[in-house]
């Protein structure tokens, strides 16, 4: 399967890193526990080597290897479980979410292939699929979700605005926000759950006006909101700070007001070992020493987003 496995232990012994390797693909996924296993566990993980999207928050935007087989991909949870002795049956609240590295949509037939599999294992587990919603076609999608009763849909919408979502993740073939609203109803009615869609607030995107912006755009009766703090791509710099976490607050409370049921992500051990999805510091230095076998992304070279520091902004 993998040649090299790494296990980095972050500061906060809540969460930890696995960076799998093999010659011709990394992959990396993130174990946390809420506060024990037994009680809450939540596996991120890895659906490519890198990344076609270009998010320019993403430490995983810039390249891209290959999308991963099922069996790459159900390893990596596998083996979170299996290092620290866990016993599955014996989780209260379990996740798996596919939102660590890649676009899983773009990764389909063997992403379904993995959710099938995942669920024999590990029928209570969550599937939480985490998109910035693909121009694909949506029906096995959503058949598949009929099918496995688990299987939950997330939309990385980010902006209020197609205008501003386009600088911020570059991808040309994706849907504009109203065909992501209109896939969501499709989704709750097929499925009779609702999908969320994530934000993450920074500086230039959680004003009044982005709120209102976003509640036109999607009904609170249909879309749960989640709100991520930005998380720093550069190892170098410390992304925890009380001025981001303001932000996603106050954003969460504005789209509150609008009726939402909303909940903030803020990933622990995203300073030290990267914990945030996709703020891969161990696969960006894979990437630099493996360029033969990584493709420029098209977001490679635009402009980054980092994480709000308290310091630079007026309150």
């Amino acid at each position: 399967m993998f040649t090299e496995i790494k296990t980095i232990q972050s500061s906060d012994e809540n969460v930890m890193k696995f960076v799998f390797e093999k010659d011709n693909a990394v992959a990396e996924a993130v174990l946390y526990k809420y506060p024990t296993y037994e009680d809450r566990t939540v596996i991120c993980c890895s659906t490519q080597s890198g990344c076609p999207v270009g998010c320019r928050f993403c430490g995983a935007g810039d390249y891209f290897v290959r999308s991963l087989k099922a069996e790459e991909i159900v390893f990596q949870v596998d083996h979170c479980l299996q290092s620290q002795n866990i016993d599955a049956s014996k989780i209260q609240k379990f996740q798996i979410m596919v939102m660590s590295m890649g676009e899983p949509l773009l990764n389909f037939k063997e992403l379904e292939k993995a959710f099938e599999i995942l669920y024999s294992k590990y029928p209570q587990a969550k599937l939480l699929i985490s998109s910035i919603g693909p121009q694909i076609n949506y029906e096995p999608v959503i058949q598949m979700a009929q099918r496995i009763p688990t299987v939950g849909l997330q939309f990385s919408v980010h902006e209020s605005t197609d205008e501003k979502r386009d600088k911020l993740i570059p991808f040309k073939a994706k849907l504009i926000l109203s065909d992501i609203a209109h896939i969501g109803e499709v989704f709750l009615i097929r499925t009779g759950r609702k999908p969320f869609f994530n934000y993450c607030a920074h500086e230039h995107n959680s004003s009044q006006q982005d709120a209102d912006n976003i509640a036109k755009l999607f009904n609170p009766d249909v879309f749960e909101a989640t709100i991520s703090v930005v998380c720093e791509r550069d190892e170098s710099i410390a992304a925890a700070n009380v001025r981001q976490r303001e932000l996603a607050s106050s954003f969460m409370q504005k789209l509150w007001e609008h009726g939402f049921s909303t909940r903030m992500f803020d990933p622990a051990g995203q300073d030290d070992i990267g914990g945030g999805c996709g703020q891969l510091w161990f696969v960006q230095n894979w990437m630099q020493n493996n360029q033969h076998l990584a493709m420029k992304s098209v977001g490679f070279g635009m402009e980054v987003v980092h994480a709000p520091k308290e310091e630079l902004l007026a309150y």
